[in-house]
Formats: C-alpha cells, structure tokens, sequence
C-alpha cells in the first residue's frame, strides 16, 4: 500500500491524536506498517517487538487502547492478556492472531481480550475497530456528543454551537473531544499531554493550558455559561451549562 501524502497525513493527524496506542507485534515489517496507518489516523503511537517490553509498557503508562500479538517472542500475548487483567487492567485490547480457529478465539477472549482480528487483515478493519474499542473505553459508543450549546461529531471531527459550525485549530478540537468525552470529571494537564502528544514531543510547561484558553475563546458565547471550567492545582473539567 503506498504511502500517505503530506497534506494527507496532516489532514488525518488533525482528525484523532487525542487517542493514545499501544502496539506489540514482532514483525519488523508489520509493526512499521501498522504504527504508521495509526499515526496517519492520528494517534498517538507507542510500539514494542517483544512480549517483555510490550507488558512494561502496558504497565507503564495509560493506553486506551493496546493491539496485541498473540505469538511473540519473550512472552506470549495470551500471556500478557492475563498478567494486564490479573493486576486490574481495563484498557481495551485488540488481538492480533494469525490462527483462525474457534479455540484460539476462545483461550484470548477467555483471557481479556475485546476483540480479535485474524491476520492477513485489511487496515480500513484494524482502524476501525481500534475506533470502536477508544469509544468503548469513554462508556460511549455513540459518535456525537452533546453538551449544552455545543455539538461534536467525532467521526467528521466538527463542532456545532447552537446549530451552527466552530471553526477550531486542530489542537483545539482534540483537547475539546478528550474533555468532552470525560464530561464532568477533572482531568489532568498531564493526562491531556500525555493523550495529544506522543513521548518524542518535548512539551512546554504551559502548552495546555494556553490550548485551552484559546479552545475557551472559540467555543465561548456571550451572555452563557462556559463549559469548561479549571480545578486549580488539578486540572481541567466540562459541565453543561445550567439549565
């Protein structure tokens, strides 16, 4: 498949870099091809090509969604699967299978898997269902939220105040779906870093809270309540306005 074209990749990368991504697979060659459809996609994209650096990440950091291998070198991925749910895990995991048998399906599901994709796999499936599993993982699978005046459309990636459409820079609008999607609680600058920007971006220390002044002033309307609001020494939170 030929690869994305600058001005794609850019369009696509303003549409869903709010979603953070765990990929473990040993495949040189299939890690690269799918880290870089989900980077294209937007995500934020973290990878590893071994069961023991896969479960160290998973373990590390906060995923909302992890794509696993299920035969890996280290340690298997069933096995990953079980030590994640052991401790308490709940992200949402894609398994990745090269076996097409109803008891491999079973043992993974069985394990905690979510969902299960046989290889060879079509990328259009693999994104997808790497969708369907980040909405899932906010308790809401519909594709628009609404909170008070304003309208978001996650899949077209706009925003309607009152009906009518809100321009907003590509930063905006993730920061604007991740609150969203959280609606009424408090979340961290930290957590809104760590879901817009991947490790390699060097970040500034006030690089969210400027985003979300600006997101302020877009969404804003006068005379109404606003809707996101800031838990000083916590972070940032949405609530409808008042009735």
């Amino acid at each position: 498949m030929p690869p994305m074209s600058e001005s794609r990749m850019e369009r696509n990368s303003a549409r869903r870099i709010d979603m953070r991504v765990l990929l473990v697979e040993d495949s040189e060659r299939l890690c690269r091809y799918i880290g870089t459809a989900l980077k294209q996609s937007g995500y934020a994209v973290d990878a590893a090509q071994n069961g023991i650096d896969g479960l160290w990440l998973a373990e590390s950091n906060g995923y909302d969604v992890i794509v696993l291998d299920i035969m890996l070198p280290g340690m298997d991925g069933i096995s990953i699967l079980r030590e994640l749910r052991r401790k308490g895990s709940l992200t949402h995991i894609l398994c990745l299978t090269a076996k097409d048998t109803i008891d491999d399906r079973v043992r993974g599901l069985q394990a905690g898997a979510d969902d299960y994709l046989v290889k060879p796999f079509a990328q259009k499936e693999l994104l997808a269902r790497v969708e369907a599993l980040c909405r899932r993982a906010y308790g809401n699978k519909q594709t628009r939220l609404v909170i008070g005046y304003l309208e978001i459309d996650t899949v077209s990636k706009e925003v309607f105040r009152e009906g009518n459409p809100v321009k907003l820079k590509p930063r905006e609008y993730l920061i604007l779906e991740y609150l969203a999607r959280r609606c009424g609680e408090v979340v961290t600058r930290k957590e809104i870093e760590a879901h817009i920007y991947n490790d390699e971006v060097d970040l500034m220390s006030n690089v969210v809270d400027s985003a979300v002044c600006s997101l302020r002033k877009s969404i804003g309307m006068p005379n109404r309540p606003a809707l996101i609001h800031t838990r000083h020494g916590l972070g940032y939170f949405m609530k409808a306005e008042a009735e």
